[in-house]
């Protein structure tokens, strides 16, 4: 009787919102995932009405409808990875933290919190129940400038700054922060990566004269947990991530999508699926 070889392929799930205009969230997410040879999952958690130009509206999915849908994933496909996005009200943190409080593979948490014009999308309280209940469960969180100063409370705009901010969100209770440094007013940007025990390690990169970045962030959290579903090392996966969005981007410079900030160029240079053969 010949025998048929079986694969498994690295599965990541993005719980995260939606962009009808395909740069962002999980659309972004999906993108990014297939573009590293990973297999996506969503699950959505929100439903703003948005393109390149801004966020109109923002309509709530029931938090028992994302129950549903993470029962319908875990039932069925156990994810490798998972990259947390959009989580807006207090009940979805409540749910997603009581839900992955025994998943065995990585987590990274995206803290969608203000918007591209500095507009705070999710409340204080929502914000508190992030900090309290997600960051101690996640291997890894990636926020931005404007995110940083709303989690420490003062403006962070210099590298100086980015690293006392970084102690202070290690002190609340993370495991790891990658702090972004996209919105730096400097030619050579910087990105930190803090983790408990350890000195942060520093990545750089020339910042790219263009205004294609949407989606940037969504893009790069969901590059580090593909990275992390293939087994990579943390420091690796940052870095290897940073790298494909600086191309991503790079790659979009010249494209017109839209009349307002485009997307990135996420399939500048894909990967094919990777399959590794199942042990019998």
């Amino acid at each position: 009787m010949k025998i048929v070889k079986q694969y498994t392929v690295p599965t990541v799930l993005s719980i995260a919102g939606f962009d009808g205009s395909g740069g962002a969230g999980i659309q972004a997410d999906t993108k990014t995932i297939s573009a590293l040879g990973c297999y996506a999952m969503n699950v959505l958690t929100a439903l703003p009405i948005q393109n390149t130009q801004g966020v109109r509206n923002i309509y709530e999915i029931p938090t028992q409808a994302v129950r549903e849908q993470l029962d319908a994933i875990f039932d069925d496909i156990y994810p490798d990875a998972i990259k947390i996005g959009m989580v807006h009200n207090i009940e979805l943190v409540e749910l997603i933290s009581s839900y992955l409080k025994d998943y065995r593979g990585s987590i990274v948490f995206d803290p969608v919190m203000v918007s591209t014009s500095g507009h705070k999308l999710i409340h204080d309280d929502t914000i508190q129940a992030c900090v309290d209940l997600l960051f101690p469960q996640t291997t890894i969180i990636t926020p931005n400038l404007d995110e940083v100063s709303v989690l420490v409370g003062r403006t962070i705009d210099n590298v100086q700054e980015m690293e006392k901010a970084g102690v202070t969100l290690l002190e609340k209770g993370c495991q790891s922060v990658l702090i972004k440094g996209g919105h730096l007013q400097t030619s050579e940007l910087t990105s930190l990566l803090f983790q408990q025990h350890a000195s942060p390690l520093v990545f750089k990169s020339q910042k790219i004269d263009s205004k294609n970045t949407h989606g940037s962030g969504c893009s790069l959290s969901s590059a580090i947990a593909s990275q992390l579903a293939q087994q990579s090392p943390l420091a690796e996966a940052v870095a290897t991530a940073l790298d494909y969005v600086h191309e991503a981007i790079k790659g979009s410079k010249n494209l017109v999508i839209g009349k307002g900030n485009g997307p990135l160029n996420h399939f500048h240079n894909p990967s094919k699926l990777i399959i590794h053969e199942m042990e019998r």
